[in-house]
């Protein structure tokens, strides 16, 4: 009756994992997406070239080598854009290649085009040949992710006015960068930049930046930028920028001005479904483009499923893998647990943050007791060897009954450690797990131990004086 039974608009991580789910499960499976495009935004413009950039600057600047080597240590002196971009391409190209291979292996048919509906059961796709193929399907999962969000008023020329997109596509690293938006992107570019020696200033309307991390690790962020010259204009909103033959005039509202080779707009993101036809399919998408789902994924139309970015929050590539995955069990009618609630964050600034759980400040604000355990890297022998001084770990414990309600990292690898916490309290583990625990020496994990010990001691100490 259909030519599939279940058709995935878009190829990034929520579609991929959808498609693939839904073959497993034995279904004739289509993925609609273009040709320059296989992998979505997250592997083309997005995270994945973002974070290989991020390394790439990391070891041509050697500036994570500079505790042991010297503040004047350099890989490369005159670090281009040909530099970075080898190093990107190399990456999108391999990881290109590994998606297609995924998805043949799944007999999922890659469908090349842009989509749009027709009905609630089949698509329009335009290959670029001047004609459009029609195909039908019994489920249609909709993952057509996001672009960045272009304020009208601003006059974009990905070479002096950028978004997030057009920014990893510069012809030359700018001597000078004025950022718009303090949130995760716009941090992730600003620490990259300003290791890179660009003289960056972030101008932001709230009053303090990554407002949902923990405070003592923002202001530790905001300390090792201001280190790398960084300029932060809190409160603060443009109110024009104006291109001249050399640079670019950011003027705020407050009349400061600031002049700078790029302005780049973080001014977060719009889903990608004007183009998707959706009232010939009965539905809608609000302003930023994004659409509603029930606790299964499905939209307002019974055989239609969207996830990833455009369902809006926590809009991550980790997450939006996971939603694809139950998306297709439930459109295959095929049970499945739902998505756990500990769901880490990492922000991949220089240097890294990554969090599980609960802050400071929500636990306070709940009336909840809390004690405190922290690790250093410069009392750990791996963070003197990887030369990390200002590395951290804070675990936030139940002193009653020593649960683990939060773990915050800062520094070398905490994207990858915050896994550790994220495991003990998943299995529902406590501090004396950790405390008991022994862990590969000299590793950063063993942070672990020393904020479990500090937590615990604290927690004894109160107790043998309050009974």
């Amino acid at each position: 009756m259909y030519d599939y039974d279940v058709l995935v608009l878009g190829s990034g991580p929520s579609g991929q994992k959808a498609a693939i789910a839904a073959s497993k499960l034995g279904r004739r499976v289509g993925i609609v997406d273009r040709r320059d495009m296989i992998g979505g935004v997250c592997i083309n413009t997005g995270t994945v070239p973002s974070k290989t950039l991020r390394e790439a600057v990391l070891y041509l600047t050697g500036l994570s080598q500079r505790d042991l080597y010297g503040s004047s240590y350099r890989v490369k002196d005159e670090i281009t854009v040909s530099d970075l971009a080898a190093r990107t391409q190399h990456v999108i190209s391999r990881q290109t290649d590994v998606i297609r291979n995924q998805l043949a292996r799944n007999k999922i048919t890659m469908i090349t085009g842009v989509g749009r509906f027709a009905d609630a059961n089949s698509i329009w796709v335009d290959g670029g040949s001047g004609r459009e193929n029609k195909v039908s399907a019994d489920k249609i999962i909709i993952a057509a992710g996001t672009r960045p969000a272009r304020p009208d008023s601003v006059d974009f020329d990905d070479r002096t006015i950028v978004d997030s997109d057009g920014v990893i596509n510069l012809q030359a690293v700018p001597r000078s960068m004025v950022v718009v938006g303090a949130g995760v992107i716009g941090m992730e570019y600003a620490s990259m930049f300003a290791a890179l020696g660009t003289k960056v200033t972030v101008v932001e309307r709230r009053e303090k930046m990554l407002d949902f991390c923990d405070d003592e690790i923002i202001e530790s962020l905001k300390y090792h930028l201001r280190d790398l010259s960084v300029t932060f204009r809190f409160g603060e909103e443009v109110a024009a920028v104006e291109r001249h033959q050399t640079a670019a005039l950011c003027i705020l509202k407050s009349g400061k001005k600031i002049v700078a080779d790029t302005v780049m707009y973080s001014a977060g993101r719009q889903g990608q479904t004007d183009d998707l036809a959706l009232e010939a399919a009965g539905l809608e998408a609000d302003r930023r483009g994004r659409i509603e789902v029930d606790v299964n994924y499905r939209t307002a139309v019974d055989n239609i499923y969207a996830v990833g970015d455009v369902i809006g929050f926590p809009a991550l590539a980790s997450t939006s893998m996971e939603q694809g995955r139950l998306a297709a069990h439930h459109a295959c009618g095929e049970p499945a647990r739902e998505m756990h609630q500990l769901q880490p964050i990492g922000i991949y600034t220089i240097p890294e943050i990554s969090f599980v759980g609960k802050t400071e400040d929500e636990l306070t604000d709940a009336n909840t007791p809390f004690e405190v355990g922290i690790a250093r890297y410069r009392e750990l022998a791996r963070g003197q060897i990887v030369g990390d001084s200002y590395g951290m770990l804070k675990l936030l414990v139940a002193p009653d009954d020593g649960k683990l309600l939060g773990v915050h990292v800062f520094g070398t690898g905490a994207t990858d450690i915050v896994h550790i916490g994220q495991a003990v309290m998943g299995c529902g583990g406590t501090v004396e797990y950790l405390v008991d625990a022994v862990f590969n020496y000299p590793t950063l994990s063993e942070a672990y131990k020393v904020a479990a010990l500090d937590a615990a001691n604290k927690i004894r100490n109160i107790t043998r004086i309050d009974g």
